[in-house]
């Protein structure tokens, strides 16, 4: 019982420290005029094909490039190097999750200010990355048909951090007898208002919508304020 209000503090000192570097990289990110998108969800929602059907549908148009957090491996990296944006690994080792610093660093010896779009894969988690601000514009938050409508009631908190809900892989919504009705009643329930995409990596269903979504998003961001943003560390942490 003893330990329990020292891992809370250690907790917060964490959280404190990475909501400071998460402002610099959204004062950063905002200077530069690049539209950052982040990507959590469990493994296997399909993720990263999704991604990389995002990226070949704006690479050409627009300059995108990506970021990847995984535990181990660049495979993931290097699936969605396969659309021609740049793409860069972040490998974590045995952290559930991306921070803000591991993203800044990530960035070193990169030029952001040609970029109209980045992505941010997080590691294939629902619960940690759900505390980490990555100084994105836009989180999203995916769940596959494979995995249950009742998702978002056993993960509240990643869909209330997140702005937008995405119901991947539909092309096996049949084989996987899933109710997109009750999908969208249990995502509602925990978020009142969240705007729901459909979307099929396989066969690009909802993914035009998706991406037309993202292009409105991102001038309507160029007129935005940033918050308020830090430009040192708190002295201590």
């Amino acid at each position: 019982m003893t330990e329990q209000p020292r891992m809370v503090q250690v907790r917060q000192r964490v959280l404190k420290h990475n909501d400071v570097a998460a402002g610099m990289l959204r004062g950063r990110f905002h200077e530069a005029g690049v539209f950052v998108v982040s990507l959590v969800s469990s493994p296997g929602a399909g993720k990263t094909a999704f991604l990389e059907r995002v990226l070949r549908g704006l690479h050409g148009p627009f300059r995108v490039a990506a970021l990847v957090g995984d535990l181990a491996t660049d495979n993931d990296a290097r699936r969605l190097a396969r659309s021609g944006a740049p793409v860069k690994q972040i490998v974590t080792g045995t952290v559930c999750h991306l921070d803000a610093e591991m993203v800044a660093s990530a960035l070193d010896g990169w030029t952001i200010d040609g970029l109209d779009f980045l992505f941010l894969e997080n590691v294939g988690n629902l619960v940690c990355p759900a505390s980490f601000d990555l100084g994105e514009n836009l989180r999203l938050v995916l769940f596959s048909v494979t995995e249950g409508e009742d998702k978002p009631l056993k993960y509240p908190t990643i869909f209330n951090t997140a702005d937008v809900a995405l119901i991947t892989k539909t092309d096996m919504a049949t084989a996987a007898e899933f109710d997109a009705q009750l999908a969208h009643q249990s995502i509602q329930s925990v978020r009142p208002g969240m705007e729901v995409f459909e979307v099929s990596a396989k066969t690009g269903a909802g993914v035009e919508e998706f991406l037309e979504f993202l292009r409105d998003r991102r001038v309507a961001s160029r007129t935005d304020e940033p918050g308020e943003v830090a430009t040192t560390l708190p002295v201590g942490v």
